[in-house]
Parts: C-alpha cells; structure tokens; sequence
C-alpha cells in the first residue's frame, strides 16, 4: 500500500529548493523560473481542457484535441524533468523530449490546418472559452521558449530539441485554438487596424 508523505518538508524555507540529483539553488534562479514556467504552461492548458470538456465533451473534434493537449502536458513534464536536472548532460533513466516529439507536434498542426480556411488576417486571442485558453497558453509557451533560450545562452542546456518543441507547441496552441474555435462555431477576433472606439 502506498505511503502517505507529508506535502510539506520545510526544506525550502529558506529560500532554496532542490535539483534532481541532490544539490540546492535559489527559488528565483533563472532554471527554476523557466521550469516553473513549463509547469505555469501546463496548468494553462490544464484550464483549457477542463474548459472544452465543458463546452463539447460530445464532439470528435474536442476528443482529438483534448488527446493532442493530455499529450503535450505529459511532455511538458518530460521537459521539466530535463531542465531540473543541472548540467548539460541529461539522465537517460528520466524521458527526454526529442525530434519525434518536434514532429508530433508538426503533425498536429498538419491535422488541425487541413479543416481551416486560410488565415487572411492577424487574430487576437477570443472566440470560445476554450480557444481564448489555448491563446492565453501560447503566450505562456513563449515566456517559456524566451527563458530556455536564455538558460541555454548561459548555462548550455536544455537540448536543441526542447527549444524547436516550445517553438513549435506555441504555433500548435494557436492553430488548436482556431480549431476549436472553428467546431463551436465561435469566430475568430479579427484585428481590424481601422477601429474606432464606441461613440459616447
């Protein structure tokens, strides 16, 4: 029977916080915020599929999608995973994110692309909840990429395959958003550069 352990250990009460493999560095160091930028990403995405379970738990559609976002949390994890790990040699006993993952992505958006007319406009993020949710989680992926490239800048890791992964996670969470969009039947917010605002 599996043992309960306490969720707290007060061992970062001081301001630290612990790698895999055993060493402590500072809760704002830059590899922690870049994980914890991973994890802010998963959570995000978490809210967007609660939201599209609620809005169309019956459609085909949704069911893919929320198959290609259960995937992607998963390989966020496999992500944090390798950037809690100092160095820039990765445990091989731990998951890596690596080109088969670039490319499931690159399929992913494939799939979605073929049922969307073509993009003519720039798009603000809106629409059905859930595809407003899965923009709101792009912008995440791209503080996360902004911050891996830094970390990699200066410390040498991650991998060249988890930076072509957020790259290409950020464009699939917006082409799903549209996807999703598009099966509610709820338009995309267009950018209109002419707007005016309400008359008073």
């Amino acid at each position: 029977m599996p043992k309960h352990t306490r969720i707290y250990t007060r061992t970062g009460d001081d301001g630290t916080t612990g790698l895999i493999g055993g060493s402590r560095i500072k809760k704002n160091a830059l590899r922690i915020e870049t994980y914890g930028t991973v994890d802010e990403l998963s959570s995000a995405i978490g809210m967007a599929r609660s939201e599209l379970r609620e809005s169309a738990s019956t459609g085909a559609r949704a069911d893919r999608l929320d198959a290609w976002l259960a995937w992607a949390q998963d390989a966020l994890f496999n992500l944090g995973t390798e950037l809690a790990t100092p160095g820039t040699d990765p445990n091989a006993s731990f998951p890596q994110i690596g080109a088969a993952d670039v490319e499931a992505l690159e399929r992913a958006i494939d799939e979605a692309e073929r049922d969307l007319p073509a993009l003519a406009n720039f798009i603000h993020p809106g629409g059905s909840i859930p595809g407003a949710r899965l923009q709101f989680a792009r912008t995440i992926c791209r503080r996360a990429e902004r911050l891996t490239i830094t970390l990699r800048e200066r410390e040498g890791a991650p991998s060249d395959a988890a930076l072509r992964f957020l790259n290409r996670l950020s464009d699939a969470l917006f082409v799903w958003s549209r996807w999703i969009n598009d099966a509610l039947g709820s338009p995309d917010h267009l950018w209109n550069p002419t707007n005016k605002p309400p008359e008073a």
